[in-house]
């Protein structure tokens, strides 16, 4: 979710990868529709599992409570954003992730150099 949403808002001005340390077989409905709900095209998502050159291609890595199961690599600047896993969760709760992503993209992209 939180890739679909920065790849979205940011408008091709940075280059997003997801991918999870248990990635599910598809993208969750309820996740897809509350993105489509904020405008974000989904048609090319689907959960790709995560790798040491995913983050090796990274400058900015941005984990969501995955401790000492993601990758870890001198010269990264690493985020953490804890928010709730969506799966299972009822469209409120989904809502609201959507949400917190979105302020903390806000704050990412305010954060980033202007070109």
């Amino acid at each position: 979710m939180a890739a679909a949403l920065l790849a979205h808002r940011a408008g091709g001005h940075v280059v997003v990868s997801s991918a999870g340390t248990l990635p599910a077989a598809e993208v969750d409905p309820v996740v897809t529709q509350v993105l489509t709900e904020a405008g974000v095209d989904l048609s090319d998502a689907f959960p790709k599992p995560l790798t040491d050159e995913v983050v090796q291609a990274a400058d900015i890595v941005i984990t969501m409570g995955c401790g000492d199961a993601c990758p870890v690599l001198p010269g990264r600047r690493y985020l953490d954003w804890p928010v709730t896993d969506p799966e299972g969760a009822p469209i409120a709760i989904v809502r609201g992730i959507r949400d917190e992503l979105n302020a903390h993209i806000t704050g990412l992209l305010a954060s980033l150099p202007s070109s």
